[in-house]
């Protein structure tokens, strides 16, 4: 590994350092010494010639901590309630539900989100009674992590092989 050159202040290089055995700079850079001190950075942030971090723009790196829905076709976000359905085969004691008790064999589940809440529903292939899985409401923050939800509600009650 090659040697890079650390500049101080106004372009100049930063002497050299040589740390000492008896810890003395360290605890000058903490505040322990007797000697004056500076503040340190204030955040965890890198700066180059002490100039203080500048937020970067990151458009199109494809992620967003304010995300929001697709935009359909039409123009405007999908809002109001949304549901992802996909067939399951309930594994051995089936599926709770609050209506009807235990429901077994094929059915379909679906995941609903409306108002900050989702809601696991199963129903009989096919039939025209949805049935609200014991248990499965809970709050939902963001509508954009329903796939996950529903993701995560088949892969616990969809037991084909029981």
């Amino acid at each position: 590994m090659g040697e890079q050159a650390v500049t101080g202040a106004g372009a100049t290089p930063a002497p050299k350092q040589m740390p000492d055995a008896g810890g003395e700079d360290a605890a000058a850079a903490t505040g322990g010494g007797a000697g004056p001190t500076t503040a340190g950075p204030t955040t965890a942030g890198m700066t180059v010639d002490g100039a203080p971090a500048a937020s970067a723009d990151v458009s199109g790196a494809g992620m967003s901590a304010d995300a929001v829905p697709a935009t359909p076709a039409g123009g405007a976000p999908a809002v109001g309630p949304q549901q992802r359905t996909t067939d399951i085969t309930a594994g051995p004691g089936g599926v709770m539900t609050d209506e009807a008790g235990v429901v077994t064999g094929e059915l379909t589940l679906r995941t609903e989100y409306a108002d900050g809440q989702v809601t696991l529903r199963v129903q009989y292939k096919d039939a025209d009674e949805w049935y609200a899985v014991t248990g499965g409401k809970t709050a939902l923050a963001d509508p954009a992590g329903l796939d996950a939800v529903h993701a995560v509600a088949v892969a616990l009650l969809d037991r084909p092989e029981g």
